[in-house]
């Protein structure tokens, strides 16, 4: 069975036996994989704390009929210490075998801004959903129409209609955030810190419920770890 080595960041990771941990990985060559770390958990392993959530690493590993496996692992970026030590920093930061190029850059560089508190944690996670998406496909519009591309900026807000709509395209049960909010939005899609650095804490928030909202109904999914994020007050 063959070897490939590619960098990586780890997502997660959980027991396997006694000593063995499963690691999901998300590749910038190969995309989601999930491998086994044998013996990781024993304090003799000689790369047993380079598998840790959050650390970006270069790994090799055999390919497996279910589960590939870890054979070496070389640290690239030791992000999990600076991360775990801080609840915000953590939840904020808490397709296999497919190319994520993009992906695997755009949360390397996520998780970097995490571990060097670049910025504040629920800025960086709002950004790197916001712009993850983007890279999916689903990109929002926060200035021009959604639906019908009339230039803006608009007062009303349509998850279903992807972003900012105009009066004539406002389906019932749009919302209407503030024009701040707006640019906030602007700015975490296309990484304007010092917009969104100077941004208002009730902006933030009512930025994060849109952005949350947004996620979910893309993802088709309910993203659980966000009800643990600390937000600011």
């Amino acid at each position: 069975m063959p070897l490939y080595r590619d960098d990586a960041i780890v997502l997660r990771t959980q027991k396997l036996g006694e000593a063995d941990r499963i690691v999901t990985f998300l590749t910038r060559e190969h995309g989601k994989v999930r491998a086994v770390g044998r013996g990781v958990r024993r304090t003799s392993s000689r790369f047993g704390a380079r598998l840790e959530p959050f650390m970006a690493v270069d790994v090799q590993l055999h390919t497996g009929r279910n589960l590939d496996t870890v054979t070496q692992v070389e640290t690239v970026g030791p992000y999990a210490g600076a991360i775990c030590a801080d609840y915000g920093l953590y939840t904020a930061g808490a397709a296999e075998h497919e190319p994520a190029v993009q992906q695997y850059w755009l949360l390397a560089g996520g998780v970097r801004a995490l571990a060097e508190r670049a910025h504040s944690p629920g800025l960086v996670l709002d950004s790197y959903l916001l712009r993850a998406l983007a890279v999916a496909g689903w990109a929002p519009s926060f200035t021009d129409c959604a639906r019908c591309a009339e230039p803006g900026p608009h007062r009303n807000f349509s998850v279903a209609q992807g972003g900012a709509v105009c009066g004539r395209c406002r389906p019932p049960g749009s919302t209407s955030p503030a024009p701040e909010t707006f640019e906030l939005l602007a700015a975490l899609l296309v990484g304007d810190w010092e917009v969104a650095d100077g941004s208002e804490a009730r902006h933030r928030r009512e930025a994060s419920g849109l952005v949350a909202a947004y996620s979910q109904y893309y993802l088709e999914r309910t993203l659980r770890s966000l009800r643990m994020i600390e937000r600011e007050a």
